[in-house]
């Protein structure tokens, strides 16, 4: 019999957040900051959940310290998870809750409405990122973080008056920028071990492309090749970025432009057919794409060979 599927549960108000946790009414409906080691008698529903919120969560303790190759490379102070809205979060093997977490920072995108913040919070990467995926902080760090995390705990406690939401906006964007930074040197830390992502990665292409995998299943996808190393799509296109100086798209874009050149350097087979054979549905999006990696035409290129 085949088990049935449980829908995440969906929490589309903080409130609804609070009230699941057993915890009491947000001070503030569009924001609230738990804190988790001065709540012993919050429920922490089981199951995947959907927030229509914006989460940030500090948990002190990792339930084990990840591998990368034959080596450590993380710290071990804890780590920052984020999530965006109506990203699925934990599951019933992985509960994702804020049970371990000292502190919890759950943000309604209303919040920012009518703040610079409200677009500039989606140029973030990492909140698209998967949890294996989170920002380990060495101890130095995890200080600058906690140190956020109470001057915005010490706000929303104390009287809301007209400068809050403009304080606490600003104690976000902090937060974030650091987050941005820490990630940015996580990424360096990691070098070593990405370098090994990235040659297998390529590896994988170059394999695709010279059997013509592409011909029944089409240009590889960004999403594609991140299920191939186990990363989710916005992590690895970081990961590259701060690696090369290119995204995943690009890596993927590079390869095709390569392999293009192969076939139309040594062999007979028309811009088409070439164009079929790398998994363009239209040859003219092939044309494209060549003419704007290499200001030739597949067919200019050619010709320079002959």
């Amino acid at each position: 019999m085949k088990k049935e599927e449980r829908r995440p549960h969906k929490f589309d108000s903080i409130s609804d957040a609070h009230h699941a946790f057993n915890l009491p009414e947000p001070q503030h409906p569009l924001i609230s900051l738990i804190n988790g080691a001065n709540r012993d008698d919050m429920n922490i529903p089981t199951g995947s959940h959907v927030l229509n919120f914006y989460k940030i969560s500090y948990k002190p303790r990792q339930s084990a310290r990840l591998r990368y190759g034959q080596n450590y490379y993380d710290f071990n102070e804890g780590g920052l998870l984020f999530a965006s809205p109506n990203q699925i979060i934990g599951g019933d093997d992985n509960k994702d809750a804020v049970d371990c977490s000292m502190y919890t920072l759950l943000i309604h995108p209303d919040f920012f409405l009518g703040h610079p913040i409200a677009q500039e919070i989606r140029q973030y990467g990492f909140f698209s990122y998967a949890t294996h995926e989170a920002l380990h902080l060495s101890a130095e760090e995890k200080e600058t973080m906690l140190s956020i995390f109470k001057m915005i705990e010490t706000e929303l406690s104390s009287r809301i008056d007209d400068f809050s939401q403009y304080v606490i906006i600003s104690q976000i964007a902090l937060l974030l920028n650091f987050a941005n930074r820490f990630y940015n040197r996580q990424f360096i830390t990691r070098k070593a071990v990405n370098h090994d992502i990235l040659q297998k990665l390529e590896s994988y292409l170059d394999d695709y492309l010279d059997h013509e995998k592409s011909l029944n299943n089409g240009i590889p996808t960004v999403q594609f090749l991140a299920e191939q190393v186990n990363l989710s799509p916005s992590y690895l296109s970081d990961m590259l970025r701060s690696l090369t100086g290119r995204n995943a798209q690009q890596l993927i874009h590079d390869k095709l432009i390569e392999k293009a050149k192969e076939l139309l350097s040594t062999s007979n087979f028309s811009v088409s057919e070439i164009a079929y054979q790398l998994g363009f549905e239209y040859s003219q999006s092939f044309n494209r794409l060549f003419k704007t990696k290499t200001d030739l035409s597949p067919l200019e290129f050619r010709r320079s060979f002959n």
